[in-house]
């Protein structure tokens, strides 16, 4: 079990970093938020959890302790794998996802791509006295916001719905919500910016 790692990052993108650990670069699946507060070159620390499959391992990584044990914790209902987890945490983050589970607020839980109302019902019926007994709602919601630029053009269109789509959602959806983010976004805005603001636009 990998619990932990740290070093310099080498590689930042939406939803991972690549973090060079003796030599190694180690490549670490994160939540938007958790990937936007890490900066090249700088040493970053992610708690994390390690997948094993038969044909793969998997290492998924975040600011803290408390949100890691959120990842691991939700998927110990039946159904519920770390693609779908770390879609969980990126779409409502930790404080949000524990107050929906320790509220029985099934209806907010059907937000995120892949979980229907029964799927949510489940959910918090397994989860909610877990999460309020481990997590309470004071679960830390990651790093700081993102500081690199989108660049000039709009790349960043490509970017953020190829990150929708591995979330869950649709290409048609991702699409959607990304023209509907282009006009309303800020000018200075980089691309973690306009993820965040695409994010919001699929819940509602």
């Amino acid at each position: 079990m990998i619990a932990s790692v740290r070093g310099p990052v080498g590689h930042v993108g939406l939803d991972h970093v690549v973090v060079e650990v003796g030599g190694v670069g180690m490549l670490v699946h994160t939540t938007p938020a958790t990937a936007s507060g890490c900066r090249r070159g700088q040493e970053a620390s992610l708690a994390t959890s390690l997948v094993v499959r038969e044909d793969s391992l998997t290492l998924y990584g975040f600011a803290a302790t408390s949100e890691r044990d959120m990842f691991e914790t939700v998927q110990t209902v039946s159904g519920v794998g770390p693609r779908l987890a770390l879609a969980m945490l990126s779409v409502m983050g930790p404080d949000e996802l524990a107050g929906a589970l320790v509220r029985g607020d099934a209806k907010a839980l059907t937000a995120i791509p892949g979980i229907g109302a029964k799927s949510a019902q489940r959910l918090v019926l397994e989860l909610k006295d877990k999460v309020a007994a481990l997590h309470g709602t004071g679960t830390s919601s990651g790093g700081p916001a993102a500081t690199a630029a989108a660049g000039s053009g709009e790349p960043w269109r490509e970017q953020v719905s190829e990150a929708l789509v591995g979330l869950g959602w649709s290409s048609k959806q991702a699409a959607d919500a990304v023209e509907r983010v282009a006009g309303s976004a800020p000018a200075d805005a980089d691309v973690a910016a306009y993820l965040r603001l695409a994010l919001r636009e699929m819940r509602r």
